[in-house]
C-alpha cells in the first residue's frame, strides 16, 4: 500500500468513531453542494433518470435527483463508519432484517446461494452483515486507479471474506464454491464491457447487462436472493431488505434470464428510489445499430 494510501485508510479509520448521524449530515451537506454546481454526478444521474424513468414528470424526477444526490453523499461519508475495523459496532446499525426466513433457509438448502447486492443503500455494511451470517465470497472488479485496490482489500478484510477478482480464474472459483454448496456475493447491475454482456430492458431501456450471474445460476443449480441495506433516517441505522429473484433469472435462454436479473434489481430500486446509485453510467454502451450518441 501506497504512503498516502496508506494516510488515506488512517484517515477513514479516525472519522469513522464519529456518530453515524454526523457523518450522514456532513454527507447530506457534500451530496446538496454537488446538487446546487451541477457537477458530473448531476449530469450523470439526470441523464440515467431520464431514460429509466420515463413514465414519471420531469419535477418528479428532479426531486428523486435532488435526493439521490444527497443520499450518495451519506453513502460517501458513511464507508468510513463501516470499515474503521469494529465489526461488532457496525453490526449494531442493523435494526431491522425483513426476509430472513428467505435467506435462511437457502442456507440450509445443498445448493449454492448468490446474493445479488444492486447499487443500493449501504451494500459495505450488507457485506458485513452476509459476512457475520456464512462464509462467503465476494466478486470485485478492482477499481481504475490500482492504488486503490489494497485500500479496499484491506478495510474489507475484517469481512473475513474471499474477495474474487471478476476476471477468469475468479470466475472459476466462484463456480468451485457454489458448486460445494456455498455463498457467493455479487453486484448484478455492474455494466460489463462491450461482447461480455447481453441488452435487457432496465426499467424499459435496453441496458447492456452481466451475464455471469445467470450463468452461475443456471449452470450451478444455485438460489439466486436480491439483497440490500436500506439507510434509515436521521442516522438511525439501516433495515436489510432480502427478497427473492424472479424465476427466470436461470432460464437457459439468456436474454430471458438477463431481462430477469434486471427486474429483481428493478424490484429492490422500488422499495428505496433515492438511495439507489442513479450517477453510475448504466446506459454509456449502447446496442448495435442505434444512432451513435454521447449521453453522458
Amino acid at each position: 500500500m501506497r504512503w498516502y494510501i496508506a494516510i488515506l485508510h488512517q484517515v477513514l479509520r479516525i472519522t469513522g468513531h464519529l456518530p453515524l448521524r454526523w457523518l450522514h449530515d456532513i454527507g447530506a451537506a457534500f451530496g446538496w453542494l454537488v446538487w446546487c454546481l451541477h457537477g458530473t454526478p448531476r449530469r450523470r444521474a439526470q441523464v440515467t433518470l431520464s431514460l429509466a424513468l420515463t413514465q414519471i414528470s420531469d419535477e418528479t424526477r428532479q426531486t428523486l435527483l435532488r435526493r439521490s444526490l444527497i443520499e450518495s453523499g451519506k453513502a460517501l461519508l458513511e464507508v468510513a463508519r463501516i470499515w474503521r475495523g469494529d465489526p461488532a459496532a457496525t453490526l449494531a446499525l442493523v435494526r431491522e432484517v425483513r426476509g430472513l426466513e428467505l435467506f435462511d433457509k437457502a442456507l440450509t438448502t445443498e445448493r449454492g446461494v448468490i446474493i445479488a447486492a444492486p447499487h443500493l443503500g449501504c451494500w459495505e455494511l450488507l457485506n458485513f452483515w452476509l459476512c457475520s451470517r456464512t462464509p462467503i465470497a465476494i466478486v470485485y472488479r478492482p477499481p481504475r486507479q490500482t492504488a486503490l485496490e489494497p485500500l479496499l482489500l484491506k478495510a474489507r478484510g475484517t469481512l473475513a471474506a474471499e474477495q474474487v477478482r471478476a476476471d477468469g480464474a475468479g470466475v472459476r472459483k466462484l463456480y468451485k464454491r457454489l458448486n460445494a454448496g456455498g455463498v457467493v456475493g455479487i453486484l448484478p447491475d455492474q455494466q460489463p464491457r462491450r461482447g461480455e454482456g447481453e441488452f435487457a430492458p432496465f426499467f424499459d431501456t435496453p441496458a447492456l447487462t452481466m451475464v455471469l450471474l445467470p450463468r452461475l445460476a443456471q449452470r450451478t443449480g444455485a438460489q439466486v436472493l436480491f439483497a440490500f441495506a436500506e439507510r434509515l433516517p436521521r442516522g438511525s441505522g439501516y433495515r436489510i431488505h432480502i427478497l427473492p429473484a424472479p424465476e427466470e433469472i436461470a432460464a437457459a435462454d439468456l436474454p430471458t434470464a438477463v431481462a430477469a436479473l434486471n427486474r429483481g434489481v428493478e424490484n429492490c430500486v422500488r422499495i428505496a428510489p433515492d438511495q439507489y446509485q442513479w450517477s453510475y453510467k448504466r446506459y454509456s454502451i449502447r446496442p448495435q445499430g442505434e444512432p451513435p450518441r454521447r449521453i453522458y
